[in-house]
């Protein structure tokens, strides 16, 4: 079995503006290169932070920083006080416009059963556009190719976002997000990683699975996706979010995995290709009722105070999410790449 390569040479985005410029400067060693009047100067400057390429990748390289996923970044650099405190501002605008975007849904009972129930109402009523449909019926193979690229920024690292909220739970709510976690890590089979079979999934259709490939070819909404995350699961007062995500993530992952596959298996991908994704039909069927009620009805049935939290994390999953898919549909529909203009796919 290949892993998913992590060289020092592949995995850095380029920047794509002033302020990421000076941070990846600096994480890789030119110790003068941060400039903190790039901070205000670059969230001033965005028309719309969630789509802003400068501040995602700025926020992208920070939070890479501490999971190690790109070897370049100096390690000694992870706590830098100065690099803290960027990362601080860019994560306050960036959660305030998430804020102001999710809708915040009613809050329920804070009891395992009415949390499960309300988690399980606001997945069925999200409207927002369904990719996997479209990738079941219409999809081309270059859309198809695109639609892993996009993916591979998240899919590549899949689960670890989440796994920081393990040492900050208790009790039933940790013991659920370990089970959840080890399926996610193979159950012991390294050969099982989701990650790891969604890097030979992309290796059967063709594409680099080394992590970092294609980053200069996808937009700042697929990063804005992952930085939501690192940003949940990261700061210790979000762990509610993080958990919320985590129930919405697994309770809209089965039936669009399914389609996923079947639009796979349309365009004549193999089973190297679809295998992936027919994991995630029988896998998250499981894990949905488990995030919903043991892992975010739990935490909020000990915790109550952080119930408004929770339902605001799996609000903003699916919004987010819907914002990823818009993005594509939308390119699509007009016969038009979902990624960057004039970068290497």
């Amino acid at each position: 079995m290949t892993s998913p390569v992590l060289s020092p040479a592949a995995v850095l985005p380029r920047p794509r503006g002033p302020l990421s410029r000076t941070i990846s400067a600096r994480l890789t060693g030119d110790a003068d290169a941060v400039d903190s009047t790039l901070v205000s100067a670059s969230l001033d400057a965005a028309t719309d932070i969630a789509t802003d390429d400068d501040v995602q990748i700025s926020l992208f390289l920070l939070y890479a920083s501490a999971y190690g996923s790109m070897p370049a970044l100096d390690a000694e650099l992870e706590w830098d006080p100065e690099l803290i405190a960027i990362r601080t501002t860019l994560e306050a605008a960036f959660e305030t416009r998430l804020r102001a975007a999710v809708p915040a849904p009613d809050l329920p009972e804070p009891t395992v059963d009415a949390v499960g129930r309300s988690l399980f109402a606001l997945a069925e009523a999200d409207d927002g556009p369904s990719l996997s449909r479209y990738m079941a019926r219409k999809a081309t193979r270059d859309q198809a190719l695109e639609f892993f690229r996009q993916r591979s920024v998240y899919t590549l690292r899949e689960a670890d976002p989440h796994s920081w909220a393990i040492p900050r739970l208790h009790g039933r709510a940790k013991a659920a997000l370990v089970e959840i976690q080890s399926d996610e890590y193979g159950g012991g089979r390294p050969d099982r990683v989701h990650a790891e079979i969604f890097a030979a999934a992309m290796r059967g259709a063709g594409l680099d699975d080394a992590y970092g490939a294609y980053f200069d070819a996808v937009p700042a909404i697929t990063f804005a996706s992952h930085n939501m995350m690192s940003m949940f699961g990261l700061n210790r007062r979000l762990v509610g979010a993080i958990v919320g995500h985590l129930a919405a993530f697994e309770m809209t992952s089965s039936i669009p995995n399914k389609f996923y596959g079947d639009g796979l298996r349309r365009l004549g991908f193999g089973e190297d290709v679809t295998d992936y994704f027919d994991e995630h039909v029988e896998a998250d069927a499981v894990h949905e009722q488990i995030a919903a009620r043991d892992l975010a009805g739990g935490l909020a049935e000990d915790r109550p105070d952080l119930l408004p939290d929770i339902m605001f994390g799996a609000a903003a999953c699916l919004t987010v999410d819907g914002w990823v898919g818009a993005h594509m549909l939308e390119a699509w529909s007009r016969d038009e790449t979902s990624l960057r203009q004039g970068a290497t796919p």
